[in-house]
């Protein structure tokens, strides 16, 4: 009854959503901050009626706000939308990918790649982390591939590159190679690549709404890169989802693009409260990297992270283990508020 390709699947496993009793919501990166009141402004004017039409299929008026909120040398015609960064990710690696030479990405990295490739049919190649668990730019240079993709910052170890490194990195990248960073916690302290898209025709840079923009259940994201790009990924959306940006999520996107200065705010309160909380765990003897995210990545000598991660469910937090080997002593946690992460500091010095 199945196609033969459906036994080859190995979809992508969110951070749990328990309803078994009420927790602290801290495994899935989600911004613990309400949207811009400029967002429920949107919301409450929107005409129900208009619901009966459909959305304007290239999200022009939403492309050109996320135009405008990047700044000087972004155009509409560089920027893509979809139904969050994931499908956005999707359309690039049918559009930019191919099976001829394998893709390249950290070996410990954002989970949904992996399951993407395999979708698409495309071999990878991952790359370790250095010992410091940074990204080894030196190792995905070498050998052959169909493109490079790599989050900055890193998830889930939050390490960051400076658009220097960046730099330095694509020129040394064949030009006829996509290289895709996905910035998707870029809000939290670093420092976007997006002006050297000018430079680069071959970088492609995605965004999402879901972290900074405290979007996850409203599902958008974007690309930028240049024009033609773009026409490329609007080809491979045709062919799939004439529509996928809905009419309330185009209204409260362009809302949300015209008040940076309150997601300024609220995520420069983020990285504060994660410098705090991560000094706090440093304190009591935990080994947390450095991180440039909106979550950090912890373990304790001689602690599992699955056994740290079960102990901190029984108190009523949910954070996250991977049982992937070379990280299994890790739990990631994502920042909530100042009072959510003095509970969970409390808890941590008892283990």
């Amino acid at each position: 009854m199945f196609a033969k390709r459906f036994a080859d699947l190995h979809p992508y496993v969110p951070g749990e959503q328990p309803k078994d009793r009420p927790y602290v919501k801290l495994n899935a990166n989600e911004n613990p901050y309400p949207p811009s009141p400029a967002v429920a402004r949107a919301i409450a004017s929107f005409d129900p009626s208009s619901l009966r039409l459909y959305p304007d299929p290239d999200a022009n008026g939403l492309r050109a706000a996320i135009a405008s909120m990047l700044g000087p040398g972004v155009t509409p015609s560089m920027v893509f939308v979809g139904n969050g960064s994931d499908e956005v990710l999707s359309f690039v690696f049918y559009a930019l990918f191919d099976g001829d030479r394998p893709l390249v990405f950290p070996e410990h990295t954002y989970s949904f790649y992996p399951v993407y490739a395999g979708f698409y049919g495309i071999p990878t190649r991952r790359v370790p982390l250095l010992p410091d668990f940074r990204i080894d730019e030196e190792g995905m240079l070498k050998g052959e591939n169909c493109g490079v993709i790599f989050p900055n910052p890193n998830a889930p170890t939050g390490s960051y590159l400076p658009p220097a490194e960046i730099r330095a990195f694509l020129s040394r990248c064949p030009r006829d190679r996509a290289v895709v960073v996905d910035e998707a916690y870029i809000d939290f302290g670093g420092e976007t690549a997006l002006p050297l898209l000018a430079e680069f025709p071959n970088l492609v840079i995605i965004r999402t709404f879901s972290k900074s923009f405290c979007f996850a259940g409203a599902r958008l994201g974007f690309a930028v890169a240049n024009p033609d790009v773009i026409d490329a990924l609007f080809t491979t959306k045709n062919s799939f989802n004439h529509f996928p940006v809905d009419a309330l999520t185009q209204k409260i996107g362009i809302a949300a693009c015209g008040d940076a200065v309150y997601y300024r705010d609220i995520n420069a309160k983020i990285s504060a409260t994660r410098d705090r909380f991560s000094s706090v765990l440093r304190g009591q003897g935990w080994d947390v990297l450095p991180s440039m995210a909106n979550f950090v990545f912890a373990r304790k000598s001689g602690l599992r992270g699955r056994a740290a991660y079960e102990r901190i469910k029984d108190a009523g937090i949910l954070v996250r283990y991977f049982e992937t080997p070379g990280i299994t002593d890790f739990v990631r946690i994502s920042i909530g508020l100042p009072e959510d992460m003095d509970r969970l500091a409390s808890i941590m010095g008892g283990l």
